[in-house]
């Protein structure tokens, strides 16, 4: 069961390739506060894919890697949320999950209630809720994200930065949509425009 594989889906800085191979492989990411341990199987994943989920994400929380909001998806938000989907190994996903967690490394969880269900909360955490967002290749697609939505907090400048990387590394897409598409997040909207969003990642 450890090898099973299953697709992570990322809709938010893991969407940039670099810096997910911290949680594969260990290491910080560029404008990161945080050292990364990696997983027992540090291996790339199998196959990506770039996608898009019913829903929409939200900036909210204050992390602490990046300072400011964080991206959390929530499905009853309208419209779709742009992802990324990494097919791992079981383990590979619940050593991902414990680094989200801000747990060691190495537990094996048990996500048959989110495979089942379509829904699984681990704990009372940021990114302890497991949701099942749909199957591809016979294959369960998981992400996780908070129990219940949050305030809404404006991300950092190195945080939007990451995440329009990787929006235009997975989707192909150019800057001034990248922006458009996180300007108007909650959170990120009122404070950070698309051109300021622009800029960045110019």
């Amino acid at each position: 069961m450890d090898d099973e594989p299953l697709w992570y889906v990322a809709y938010g800085s893991n969407l940039y390739r670099e810096r997910f191979r911290c949680y594969l492989s260990g290491g910080r990411p560029r404008g990161g506060a945080r050292h990364y341990p990696g997983c027992r199987d540090p291996r790339p994943a199998r196959a990506e894919a770039s996608i898009t989920v019913p829903g929409g994400i939200y900036f909210g929380y204050t992390s602490l890697v990046w300072g400011g909001g964080m991206a959390f998806y929530d499905p009853a938000l309208p419209g779709r949320a742009a992802a990324r989907a990494y097919l791992l190994t079981r383990r590979q996903f619940c050593d991902v999950l414990s680094q989200e967690m801000r747990r060691d490394a190495g537990a094996d969880h048990d996500l048959s209630e989110a495979i089942a269900r379509g829904r699984q909360r681990l704990g009372p955490g940021r990114y302890e809720t497991v949701l099942k967002v749909g199957e591809r290749a016979g294959h369960p697609m998981l992400t996780f994200t908070s129990p219940e939505p949050h305030p809404p907090n404006a991300p950092t400048a190195a945080y939007l930065t990451m995440l329009g990387n990787g929006l235009r590394e997975a989707h192909g897409w150019s800057a001034e949509r990248a922006a458009a598409y996180l300007a108007a997040r909650p959170g990120a909207h009122g404070t950070w425009t698309s051109t300021d969003i622009t800029a960045l990642l110019g």
